[in-house]
């Protein structure tokens, strides 16, 4: 047992001797994971509208809230010079300002005036126009209507001064607002009941197949650490001590397995931290995953030790083999995307069923018995590609 921890001691310095590991060990990962997940999601496509409120009225506040309403705009209630710069600046395509004085006195047919700077020739600009418009004409049918509420109130008996007619009017405006939210709809709207058959969340998908993708790199690359230590001949030097071929071989694997588990777990600290990821759903379900993934990819990277003859040849090769395998397993979109053919063919790869596996945690809520499936066909492969690396596994 000493020997094996021996060599996982020596293992782990020699890999962190470079700062550059570092850089693919951690600051990668999770530079690529955040960029993923916010690349991939669903945006609000929604167009910026910067409003400036200077009147601070019931009808500008009113004004404020149809707009809010929109599923056409996004509305940003902002000063002046900050809407105005951005304009300049061309970093909205409209601006709504709402000046002092934007009300209306208590008369059927009055007025009031917005000013709406639009840059020409430009879409999302005339989109902001409709929408404006629409929120207009929704608030002056408000606005008359309290208006004829005042006036009718007013032959009943008149008001006693202007402070109590410009609040019967505002309130006369609440209750239109009011009434109009409550009226029945005339339209029905039927929406179809068909699930969607991709299960699919930007942050959990980033964060599940980052994490599969630079894990398995590395540990297939335990084949170009064999192929140095063949090609220097350390490797038969040191069975040349009482040091046998298991020993040497679970003491490799079981530093780098070992380092890949710390990687894992940071990466899901970063997922759950800064995406909000539900990695802690199921924490036993999680570390068979994990445990079984790492084995999987090690063994691969231990088999492919014994094909290569060099570490430049292993080095390329094993970033090659990782990147397209975590394309193909889904680790960077959705299986469900790929043609029908494919995603049954892609079974064959390891990264499938990891990825499949910790999307049943994260995305599906399963816990021990969901993933033993996963972890089962995981396991097969590490024995498999152990098997065959060890059956094949030469000092020179």
């Amino acid at each position: 047992m000493k020997k094996i921890f021996a060599i996982v001691f020596k293992d782990t310095l020699v890999r962190f001797a470079s700062p550059t590991e570092w850089l693919f060990f951690l600051i990668l990962p999770v530079i690529f994971t955040v960029i993923l997940g916010n690349a991939t999601g669903v945006a609000d496509s929604r167009v910026r509208l910067p409003i400036v409120d200077e009147a601070g009225t019931p009808l500008s506040a009113q004004m404020i809230a149809e707009l809010q309403s929109s599923t056409a705009v996004r509305v940003e209630v902002t000063d002046r010079q900050t809407a105005v710069n951005d304009f300049n600046n061309r970093r909205s395509s409209a601006v709504l300002i709402l000046p002092a004085g934007f009300e209306l006195n208590n008369e059927a047919g009055a007025s009031a005036e917005a000013q709406l700077m639009q840059q020409p020739n430009n879409l999302d600009a005339l989109v902001a126009a409709q929408s404006v418009q629409t929120a207009a004409t929704r608030v002056s049918s408000l606005a008359q209507t309290a208006a004829l509420s005042v006036q009718s109130a007013e032959k009943i008996q008149p008001f006693k001064d202007e402070a109590a007619r410009q609040a019967y009017f505002a309130a006369a405006l609440e209750q239109a607002q009011q009434e109009l939210a409550d009226a029945p709809s005339r339209l029905t709207v039927v929406q179809g009941a068909t699930p969607d058959t991709v299960q699919y969340d930007p942050n959990a998908n980033a964060s599940a197949g980052q994490l599969i993708t630079w894990v398995f790199i590395p540990l297939i690359g335990l084949s170009s650490m064999f192929a140095y230590e063949r090609q220097k001949g350390t490797l038969r030097r040191l069975m040349t001590t009482p040091t046998s071929r298991a020993t040497f071989l679970i003491g490799t694997i079981t530093g780098q397995v070992l380092t890949a588990l710390v990687q894992m777990l940071l990466l899901v600290g970063v997922g759950i931290l800064i995406m909000h990821v539900n990695w802690g759903n199921s924490p036993a379900a999680l570390a068979i995953m994990l445990v079984a993934s790492a084995l999987a990819a090690a063994a691969l990277g231990t088999m492919l030790g014994t094909f290569v003859k060099t570490e430049g040849q292993a080095g390329g090769l094993s970033t090659m083999l990782g990147m397209v395998m975590a394309l193909l397993g889904g680790c960077w979109y959705p299986l469900e995307l790929f043609p029908k053919l494919v995603g049954q063919i892609v079974h064959i790869l390891p990264t499938t069923w990891a990825m499949q596996g910790l999307l049943d945690i994260v995305l599906r809520g399963g816990g021990v018995m969901q993933v033993l499936p996963e972890a089962g066909v995981l396991l097969g492969f590490a024995v498999l590609f152990f098997g065959i690396g060890v059956m094949r596994f030469k000092f020179e």
